[in-house]
């Protein structure tokens, strides 16, 4: 007797691009388990900016799926991943978001480990123990222009591609001298690919967010993707006059879709993301040379969207907790020297991304909510103003199958 439940694989078969998705890929645990293993344990993912471990000893943590990560800068500066699990009998090791350490100390029976991961205490362990042979597990890790990306896999795709591109754009935002200014985590009770969905168009922006339109551009080719990489002869200009400056700027997308590098212009006057549109900080971050550059928008799926500006920069971090339930990690970045209270005001700095990310959170909860009924079925998207969400789809689906064919055929 045939299954009533579609199967993965024929769901993707019959998907029409330019549509969403069917229900199942936003409410069903055996698929969030098949985007848990075939995107977020393979992909590189962002982690955070290098400044949030600004000494030795610095850490957070991070859980990715059922994977607790460690990352950790070292006596020698360098900055290292590791799996959060001791190598005795398993315990968490790191049990608070971030901190600072003289050593990793599993709680349960004192295992230590140096700050680069090897072993250098375990008590009552035999004459034959050999320490050496229990270090902990290290986890990927690239380090690029101040941000962080990690990768659960031991066969991890090419960072290169990624890396090549990016570092002229994000050199000169400078972000290794930066600190962090604010960090906000929200947890969003809807499944991830719906809050990309929603982050991919500003179709909603006009009516939801009223702070963000005092500086974000609602025109649609600044959130979106032409299907031939084409620019108005207006956004060019503006990518010329960014570049002569020495910003890069020119629109940027991967051949496989998975990343995006523009330098977009804000709403006219604004040159930051205030409620006035004056710049938030008055020591800028980095080197920026016009005042007006907008913001550079980069995504790198499935992890991370980020707004680099004059004079501050913001990254987003996106880690699915279960079918219906996603957690975003807001950072906010301003020069090393700015003072708080003299150079920028905390509430300034953060009020429009705050109450923005209040007003996705309601979104993409009643979008998941509506999905939930037996009444939905996939709608098409609006070429004009939904084209980032059908790109981000056509990723999506185009990466899962392809990751779901060897193991189809390993079956066969």
């Amino acid at each position: 007797m045939a299954s009533s439940s579609p199967s993965i694989q024929e769901m993707l078969g019959r998907r029409k691009s330019g549509y969403a998705l069917e229900q199942p890929f936003y409410t069903s645990q055996t698929v969030y388990q098949l985007d848990l293993e075939h995107i977020f344990y393979k992909e590189w993912l962002y982690a955070a900016p290098s400044c949030q471990l600004p000494k030795p000893g610095s850490y957070l943590t991070l859980r990715v799926g059922a994977y607790e990560v460690i990352v950790v800068r070292g006596r020698d500066g360098e900055i290292r991943a590791f799996h959060n699990t001791c190598r005795h009998r398993g315990s968490t090791i790191c049990k608070a978001r971030d901190g600072q350490v003289a050593k990793l100390v599993c709680p349960y029976h004192q295992w230590t480990y140096e700050l680069d991961g090897k072993l250098i205490w375990a008590n009552d362990m035999g004459a034959d123990f050999d320490m050496s042979k229990h270090a902990l597990r290290s986890v990927q890790l690239r380090e690029l222009a101040g941000v962080i990306y990690i990768c659960l896999s031991d066969a991890s795709p090419a960072f290169e591609p990624f890396a090549g591109l990016a570092l002229s754009y994000l050199s000169v935002h400078d972000l290794t001298n930066a600190k962090v200014a604010h960090t906000s985590t929200i947890v969003e009770k809807a499944n991830w690919k719906l809050v990309w969905e929603n982050n991919r168009e500003c179709f909603h922006c006009s009516s939801n967010h009223p702070s963000l339109c005092r500086s974000f551009s609602l025109d649609p080719e600044v959130a979106g993707v032409s299907a031939d990489g084409s620019v108005s002869a207006a956004l060019q200009a503006h990518f010329d006059r960014c570049e002569t400056s020495g910003a890069p700027a020119q629109f940027r997308l991967a051949s496989d879709g998975q990343f995006r590098l523009a330098r977009m212009p804000l709403q006219q006057k604004a040159v930051s993301y205030t409620l006035d549109g004056k710049a938030a900080v008055r020591k800028n971050l980095g080197h920026v040379a016009l005042p007006d550059a907008g913001s550079l928008l980069m995504f790198h799926y499935p992890s991370s969207w980020n707004h680099f500006l004059p004079d501050h920069s913001l990254t987003f971090r996106v880690m699915p907790i279960s079918p219906s339930e996603t957690e975003v990690t807001t950072t906010w970045l301003v020069n090393k020297d700015a003072v708080e209270g003299v150079d920028y005001d905390i509430k300034r700095l953060t009020e429009v991304w705050i109450a923005t990310n209040d007003e996705d959170r309601e979104i993409v909860e009643a979008n998941q909510q509506g999905i939930f009924s037996p009444a939905y079925a996939p709608g098409p998207y609006s070429p004009v103003q939904e084209s980032g969400v059908s790109q981000f789809v056509d990723w999506y689906a185009t990466r899962l199958e392809r990751s779901l064919a060897p193991t189809l055929l390993a079956a066969e």
